[in-house]
C-alpha cells in the first residue's frame, strides 16, 4: 500500500487497484506540490467542511465520478452539486470495496466556506489490507483516544500544527494514547499560524513512545 502525503491534511492511498483522497486541499495550498487534475480516486473521504480540507472535492469528483464518504450534512451538501455520496457519521462503519471504514469523534468545528453547516468534525479509521489507518481529522487532544487506539492502529495520521488543533505537546499525548505503530505528522507549516518543526517532534515521538515517525514533505511518499 502506497500512502503520499498532499500537504496540510491531505492524504492519497493506493491499494490493490483502489485510490482513496482524504481532505483535499491543494487549490489555494501555498504548499502544494500536486495538482488536482492529476488525482483519479475512486472514493474522497472527508473528516469535516472546512475550505482546507474539501477546496478541491467537486472538481476531482466531477471529473472522476468518485464516490463522496463523510457524514449525511457534506454529502448532502455535494449531491445537491451533482456528486455521488455515501452518508455516514460517527461511530458508524461500513465495508466499501476497498474495506472497512469506521467514523470517530474529533473536537473541532465544521462549516463549508459558504457558510452552510457541515455537520460534526470526525476522524477516519480505514481497513484495507489488514491494516488499520486512523487519520484524526482537525481535533483537540481528548481521552477517548485511548478506546480507538485499543483496536490496534498501524499508522496515525496526527494534526500538530496547534492554534486550530492540537499542538505538538498534545500531539505527543495522543500518540500515547492511540499507541499506533507508525505516525505521521499532518495539519503544519501551511500557514504561520501552523509553523512546527516536524524533525524534533519525530524525536520527541521515538524517544518518548515505541512509534516509529515519519516526516513527509509535501508530495512525498512511503511503503506501509
Amino acid at each position: 500500500m502506497q500512502l503520499r502525503y498532499l500537504g496540510h491534511s491531505g492524504i492519497e492511498l493506493t491499494s490493490q487497484g483502489f485510490n482513496l483522497l482524504i481532505d483535499p486541499f491543494l487549490t489555494g495550498n501555498p504548499i502544494a506540490t500536486i495538482k488536482p487534475e492529476t488525482l483519479s480516486p475512486q472514493h474522497i473521504i472527508l473528516t469535516h467542511a472546512h475550505g482546507d480540507h474539501s477546496s478541491d472535492v467537486e472538481l476531482v469528483a466531477k471529473r472522476t465520478g468518485a464516490l463522496v464518504i463523510s457524514n449525511a450534512e457534506i454529502v448532502g451538501y455535494y449531491e445537491a452539486r451533482g456528486l455521488k455520496g455515501h452518508p455516514m457519521n460517527t461511530g458508524g462503519s461500513y465495508i466499501f470495496p476497498f474495506g472497512r471504514l469506521t467514523f470517530t469523534p474529533a473536537w473541532h468545528s465544521s462549516s463549508f466556506p459558504d457558510g452552510s453547516y457541515g455537520g460534526n468534525p470526525m476522524g477516519v479509521v480505514i481497513e484495507l489490507e489488514n491494516k488499520r489507518i486512523y487519520h484524526l481529522g482537525d481535533t483537540a487532544l481528548f481521552s477517548d483516544l485511548a478506546l480507538i487506539g485499543k483496536k490496534g492502529i498501524d499508522l496515525a495520521l496526527v494534526p500538530i500544527g496547534d492554534n486550530f488543533t492540537m499542538g505538538p505537546e498534545d500531539a505527543l499525548e495522543a500518540v500515547k494514547l492511540t499507541q499506533p505503530k507508525q505516525i505521521i505528522p499532518i495539519h503544519y507549516n501551511t500557514f504561520g499560524l501552523i509553523k512546527q518543526d516536524g524533525a524534533a517532534f519525530k524525536r520527541n515521538v521515538e524517544s518518548q513512545t515505541s512509534a516509529k515517525c515519519t516526516v513527509l514533505e509535501p508530495g512525498e511518499s512511503v511503503e506501509i
